[in-house]
């Protein structure tokens, strides 16, 4: 008798760890997200949403839209709103860094270099030495295409505003 009980909270003990385990499977298998379309395992989940993330197209994707505000913020002078998009160029490139390493190699002279050298134009509020500092991302976006290997990825200076902001 005195042993049929620690045998009782043995056997306990194992059913609600098995139990626990089978709850936590159907936890992990659960579709979620609107309409459920994320699905599978917790590995599969975060593949997916890796996908989803995308490579380094989407990184620069979204430098080219703040490249082009950047430089209509300068042509405005609204320094506050330039420093703003230099921030965002800074924080999506070491984003799309993260989730491409291989990247980073000819990456690293934008975020040692090239933009605390605009960062400084953008301080400066002078709308020449801004325009000077434009010019030399610019290129400086170009070389890099080169280096990795997509020279067809011509950057110029933008021709006309497509965003509503303005000063």
């Amino acid at each position: 008798m005195k042993y049929i009980t620690p045998l009782i909270a043995i056997v306990t003990v194992f059913i609600l760890i098995f139990s626990c385990n089978d709850v936590q499977e159907k936890i992990k298998n659960k579709s979620v997200g609107p309409g459920g379309w994320l699905k599978g395992s917790g590995n599969e989940k975060f593949e997916t949403i890796a996908d989803q993330l995308r490579g380094f197209d989407a990184t620069m994707v979204e430098v080219g839209y703040r490249y082009q505000e950047l430089y209509w913020a300068g042509q405005d002078e609204n320094w506050d709103y330039a420093n703003y998009q230099i921030e965002k160029i800074e924080t999506t490139l070491k984003n799309g860094f993260e989730r491409r390493p291989k990247r980073e190699k000819s990456g690293t002279h934008f975020l040692n270099y090239v933009l605390p050298e605009m960062k400084k134009t953008i301080k400066s509020r002078d709308t020449i030495l801004f325009n000077k500092g434009f010019m030399m991302l610019t290129s400086n976006c170009n070389s890099c295409h080169t280096m990795e290997k997509v020279p067809f990825f011509t950057v110029k200076i933008p021709a006309e505003r497509q965003s509503p902001i303005r000063k």
